[in-house]
């Protein structure tokens, strides 16, 4: 616990220190905590208990907020099973895992599916074998996709603004 509480500081002083641009998100926001105040705390056992009082939908992912801000998206994340590839245009991410195993395949390009049924693929992307204490940074518009799970993975998932370009 006391690893998942320095993770959380260290990535939100991080975000903080990256991101000074508006959201391009639709999620509604707050301002990020002032320069100079306490900032934010969540205990995680107020984290990891909204996670197993939610009940898991169809994409077998569910988010618990740690902040949700104008300057960063910090949640701790749960997956039940794989999901189809994806990217983020204008969000930065870092995922530190926290609990379980998996494939997850960064990078190379993105392949829709012809099926309805089917999940999004990528294409010579990086596959790696994640664990607790690995942490990912998926770098803006970079596919990204946990293709195979041992077991449902929990990760802290912090997403930053890119700068305007």
């Amino acid at each position: 616990m006391m690893k998942t509480v320095l993770a959380v500081s260290l990535v939100v002083t991080f975000s903080t220190l990256l991101a000074a641009q508006a959201p391009r998100e639709a999620q509604p926001v707050s301002p990020a905590p002032p320069a100079g105040s306490a900032g934010i705390f969540k205990p995680s056992a107020e984290l990891l208990a909204v996670l197993k009082a939610m009940p898991v939908p169809a994409s077998g992912m569910t988010a618990s907020p740690v902040a949700l801000t104008d300057q960063y998206r910090i949640n701790i994340v749960r997956r039940v099973k794989g999901a189809g590839a994806i990217a983020h245009p204008g969000n930065t991410e870092v995922h530190y895992i926290i609990e379980g195993t998996g494939t997850l395949v960064t990078g190379g390009t993105i392949l829709r599916a012809t099926n309805a049924a089917a999940l999004a693929e990528i294409k010579d992307g990086v596959t790696r074998r994640v664990a607790p204490g690995d942490v990912v940074v998926v770098p803006e518009n970079s596919p990204h996709w946990y293709k195979d799970l041992d077991a449902p993975i929990t990760y802290l998932e912090v997403r930053f603004v890119a700068p305007a370009k």
